[in-house]
């Protein structure tokens, strides 16, 4: 009897989750369909199913969350969110229909990060084993990618270098704590870029993959041709990305951690991951008391802004109509006076003698 599995790639967009969700499908994986359509930003595809970035849509903008949020106490909200009885009953129903097509499904979406608590649950009520596999991608790496195809954001690139280098630690920290005594994997994009099948076959046999440990020589030379060490297209380092001393030095350490871990997962390197989440959280804390008086500025502009636009709009009417008086005068009129007092007392609108 075939064992179901997820597989859940895992890890900051841009890197490399796509091609790793793309080499585990073309070696027999099911990615649910429809997947997101490739585009200029990833021409090879996605490897994401529409559904799943659709919920995880859907569930953020409940939650006041955004994909790459550097806010720690983002995870509490996102976890509330995602805990209710109602969603957890929907995502197993889904999974249970795309396990009718496969026993091993690959899900990949950068968004999935934020509720990995949600898929578990719903993995374990179909019975399915969940493995996770998270991408390492040096941080500058990312951040220059996310730059130049997503766009700058705020006011100047540093900015935008700032906010993401903090994103990137939020998540792959949160990330690495959330799939802790979990069958996992820590796999780096450079190294599956130089040699895939040494990191895709040690995952098959470490998962248990069926659709990997049996693949015909067909899909692997379909995977040499889909893993174009090309796909690295962007190799910045610090000195294009402006960030503060501080943030540099906690990313480059979260960085160090996380790339143990993928040749010695154990508990001191785990350890050392919760002294640094803990370190960042802090940091963070400072920024916000930092900013403080910026964000009431903000508060007061909106409300201000809120007085006025209501301010402008036509006052409204503070009691609802009703059907009489709803009732043009002409056709009121056209009632006998006797009628209209009838009516008016069977209603409780009697007018005063």
């Amino acid at each position: 009897m075939s064992q179901r599995r997820v597989v859940y790639v895992v890890g900051s967009g841009r890197s490399g989750t796509s091609t790793m969700a793309g080499t585990l499908r073309t070696l027999g994986l099911h990615v649910p369909q429809p997947e997101v359509v490739a585009d200029a930003t990833n021409p090879k595809g996605f490897g994401e199913p529409r559904w799943v970035v659709d919920l995880h849509t859907e569930l953020l903008a409940r939650s006041n969350v955004q994909v790459s949020d550097a806010r720690p106490r983002a995870w509490l909200d996102t976890g509330t969110t995602s805990g209710d009885h109602a969603t957890r009953e929907r995502v197993t129903a889904w999974l249970e229909e795309q396990f009718a097509v496969g026993d091993e499904l690959v899900i990949k979406d950068p968004r999935a990060a934020w509720f990995l608590g949600l898929w578990r649950a719903s993995a374990d009520r179909c019975a399915a084993t969940s493995s996770y596999v998270t991408m390492l991608r040096p941080v500058t790496e990312v951040v220059g990618s996310k730059q130049k195809y997503y766009g700058q954001m705020g006011a100047g690139s540093d900015q935008g270098a700032i906010t993401r280098t903090a994103a990137w630690i939020n998540i792959m920290l949160h990330t690495e704590r959330a799939t802790r005594g979990q069958q996992r994997a820590f796999v780096r994009y450079g190294d599956l870029l130089d040699d895939w099948t040494q990191p895709v076959f040690a995952l098959g046999e470490a998962f248990d993959l069926a659709g990997v440990k049996t693949a015909m020589a067909v899909d692997i030379a379909e995977v040499h041709r889909f893993i174009d060490p090309s796909l690295r297209r962007v190799t910045m380092t610090w000195d294009d990305i402006g960030v503060p001393t501080r943030l540099r030095e906690l990313a480059d350490e979260t960085w160090q951690a996380l790339d143990a871990l993928a040749s010695d997962d154990s508990a001191d390197t785990q350890a050392r991951c919760d002294q640094l989440r803990v370190a960042y959280a802090d940091q963070y804390a400072d920024a916000e008391a930092f900013a403080h008086s910026t964000v009431v500025a903000q508060r007061r502009t909106a409300a201000a802004d809120a007085r006025r636009e209501a301010a402008e709009q036509p006052p409204a009417r503070t009691t609802a109509r009703s059907g009489a008086d709803r009732v043009p005068h002409a056709v009121r009129a056209m009632v006998p006076p006797a009628a209209r007092r009838r009516l008016r007392k069977a209603i409780g609108r009697e007018r005063p003698a």
